[in-house]
């Protein structure tokens, strides 16, 4: 095989209260990738999109984990990928770990996966340097395994699956960006011990919400009292739809990675649904552009669709 298409899918960041240690991955929206290996020490990438993303592999998310890879490997090999990204970029969804993700575990696939989980997760971390300028894995983690990730640590680092129930999903896209890397810039450095005790609560709360199915509790833990507040001021409309939503049967929400996306977990399709059409009441009285999407938590994560 030298060829390989994959799904990457989009994911959701931090989870509210688990600033860069927790995240999950979606079934929607998701971009398509196809890799190819050469018997040449270079990367060459197409976009197949309007996104007008940076060509020259030093420059571009997936490009550079390519060159890890190649630098890890040594010899005559190189890819040439071809980038179909639904998953816009700025949006908070994972769109640059998308594409990291997916060179990560296309080149593992080629190259017959020689490299564990772990060491595709790191080399797609190389991506995320680049996109934020921090080495984090809260996308990249589950959108590589699926399902719902706690990196406990980067170095060394360590990542657990969670168990979780079969959560749905609702997200709405405002059509403005916000840059991780800007994000990041408007964050506190210091925290008052006694918020982030209030913090370690919720994370905790939510992790076994998560393991033991405990919906009530979930719905309790879904509460930040460090990032959230700073960063809510970057999205219009944001305190609204986060009370809206939850008046109409989510469990709760918030940011998704550092926005302007907002998710929200409901139980069921219907109450997922009825979310939506709360979102879209909020941003069409505001006047701003979005999209949504109303999905479930995807536990396959990158899914190779094609090999030839």
């Amino acid at each position: 095989m030298s060829t390989v298409k994959v799904k990457c899918p989009g994911t959701v960041a931090n989870l509210v209260c688990g600033f860069d240690i927790l995240g999950l991955a979606l079934h929607e929206p998701a971009d398509i990738m196809e890799v190819k290996l050469l018997d040449e020490p270079r990367v060459i990438i197409h976009n197949r999109d309007a996104y007008n993303l940076p060509t020259e592999p030093e420059k571009n998310v997936a490009g550079v984990v390519f060159l890890s890879v190649m630098e890890r490997i040594g010899g005559h090999t190189g890819f040439e990928v071809t980038i179909e990204k639904h998953i816009k970029p700025g949006s908070g969804i994972g769109s640059s770990a998308a594409s990291a993700a997916g060179a990560a575990v296309a080149a593992n696939h080629l190259l017959g996966n020689i490299f564990t989980s772990d060491e595709v997760v790191q080399f797609a971390m190389n991506g995320e340097k680049l996109a934020s300028g921090v080495k984090h894995a809260d996308n990249i983690a589950p959108c590589i395994l699926g399902g719902i990730s706690l990196i406990r640590s980067i170095h060394p680092l360590d990542i657990v699956s969670i168990p979780s129930p079969d959560l749905y999903v609702t997200v709405i896209h405002p059509q403005i960006e916000v840059r991780t890397s800007d994000a990041r810039q408007i964050l506190k450095q210091q925290v008052l011990l006694k918020d982030a005790i209030r913090q370690w609560g919720n994370i905790a709360g939510l992790v076994t919400g998560f393991m033991k199915n405990d919906y009530d509790l979930i719905g309790r833990s879904l509460e930040d009292v460090i990032i959230e507040p700073v960063r809510s001021i970057l999205i219009p409309g944001f305190d609204e739809v986060k009370r809206k939503c939850k008046e109409a049967g989510a469990l709760g929400g918030g940011i998704s990675g550092s926005g302007p996306s907002i998710f929200m977990l409901s139980k069921d399709d219907s109450t997922a649904k009825a979310v939506e059409s709360v979102m879209q009441e909020v941003y069409n009285k505001i006047g701003i552009d979005y999209h949504t999407y109303v999905t479930m938590i995807n536990k396959k994560g990158v899914e190779i669709v094609a090999g030839y």
